[in-house]
C-alpha cells in the first residue's frame, strides 16, 4: 500500500467520480484506477462497486478503509501543521470553543499575546455552550475546549488551568456583607437572579436542592444565563445572584460588587483544557496553550 494509493481512494469516494478524483490528484483516470485496483489486489477483496455509470457504491471493507485514509490524510494535515512550527514558519491553524464567559473573561489578553507571536496562525474561536464544547472535542471539529473538568467524560484527556469557585454577587452594604459565612436560609431571603430553569444549569440545580434540604422557600427575580447581565442588575438593586467565577477578573474588579464565598456549600471546581486522547498536540496548540498557562 502507497501514499498515493490512499490519497486516490479517498478522492474517488470523497467526491464520487474518478474524472473529478483525477483532476484533483493530477493523475490519469486510468491511473487511478489502476492505484484502487492495486489495493483491492493487495486487500484481496473489492472495496468500490459501480451501480451505474455515475454512481459508486463503497463495500463494507471499502467503508472500514475510506475511514482509515480520512484518518491517515488528517494525521498529514496535522503533521504538516506541526512540521511548519517546528521550522519556523509559524503558520497552522487552530480552531478553540469555550462558553461566553470564558471567552469574554479569560481569553483576550492571551489571544492578543498569541495573535502577535504567530501571525501565521489560522485562530478560530467558538462560542458555545459547555456541552456542545465537548461534542466538538468528540467530533474532531476543534482542537481543543475549555470547560469545567467534571463536564469532561473519561474517553477525552483534560489538563486543569484555572480554579473556579461559587459566590454570591451583591451589591455592596448589602445586608449578606456583614456576615462571616453566608447560609442557604440567609440567601432565600432576598430576591435571587438566577440561570433559567430551562437550561438546568448545574449551579441553579446544586443550589435548588441546598434550598430543597433546608426546606426553605425563595423568590426568583430574574432568569440570565450571562454573568456580566446578572451582575449588571445586581449593581442596579434588583436582587443577588449567584455564579461560578475565577478571583480576579480585570472585567469585573472594577465594577460596584462584592463577591460572598460559598465554597462551605460547593466545593471549588476547576476550567480545564478538554482534547481528544487519540489526536497529538500541535505546535499551534501547544503554544497556545503554554501562553494560558503562563497567565
Amino acid at each position: 500500500m502507497e501514499w498515493q494509493q490512499i490519497v486516490g481512494f479517498y478522492h474517488v469516494v470523497k467526491l464520487q467520480s474518478f474524472t473529478k478524483a483525477a483532476e484533483a490528484t493530477a493523475r490519469s483516470q486510468s491511473a487511478l484506477s489502476q492505484q484502487i485496483r492495486s489495493l483491492e489486489e493487495e486487500f484481496e477483496c473489492r472495496l468500490i462497486e459501480r451501480a451505474g455509470k455515475r454512481n459508486l457504491r463503497l463495500t463494507l471493507e471499502g467503508e472500514i478503509f475510506f475511514n482509515f485514509a480520512e484518518l491517515a490524510l488528517r494525521g498529514s494535515e496535522d503533521f504538516r501543521e506541526s512540521l511548519e512550527a517546528v521550522r519556523k514558519n509559524k503558520r497552522g491553524r487552530l480552531r478553540i470553543a469555550a462558553p461566553f464567559t470564558t471567552l469574554y473573561h479569560l481569553l483576550p489578553e492571551a489571544v492578543k499575546q498569541f495573535t502577535g507571536l504567530f501571525p501565521g496562525v489560522e485562530l478560530t474561536l467558538l462560542d458555545r455552550p459547555q456541552s456542545m464544547v465537548i461534542d466538538l472535542v468528540r467530533s474532531n471539529d476543534i482542537d481543543f475546549g475549555l470547560t469545567l473538568e467534571k463536564a469532561a467524560p473519561q474517553e477525552l484527556a483534560s489538563v486543569r488551568w484555572k480554579r473556579v469557585e461559587t459566590v454570591v454577587i451583591a451589591p455592596p452594604g448589602h445586608p449578606l456583607c456583614a456576615l462571616r459565612r453566608v447560609s442557604i436560609r440567609e440567601l432565600a431571603r432576598y430576591p435571587l437572579i438566577l440561570p433559567p430553569m430551562r437550561l438546568r444549569h448545574a449551579g441553579r440545580m446544586l443550589l435548588e436542592e441546598e434550598f430543597r434540604k433546608a426546606g426553605v422557600d425563595y423568590r426568583v427575580i430574574m432568569e440570565s444565563s450571562n454573568v456580566e447581565l446578572s451582575s449588571l442588575y445586581v449593581e442596579m438593586g434588583l436582587g443577588v445572584s449567584c455564579a461560578s467565577i475565577v478571583r480576579g477578573l480585570p472585567r469585573l474588579a472594577g465594577r460596584k460588587l462584592s463577591f460572598l464565598s460559598l465554597d462551605h456549600l460547593f466545593k471549588p471546581e476547576f476550567i480545564a483544557f478538554v482534547m481528544r486522547k487519540d489526536k497529538p498536540p500541535s505546535e499551534p496548540m501547544r503554544a497556545f496553550m503554554e501562553v494560558l498557562l503562563s497567565d
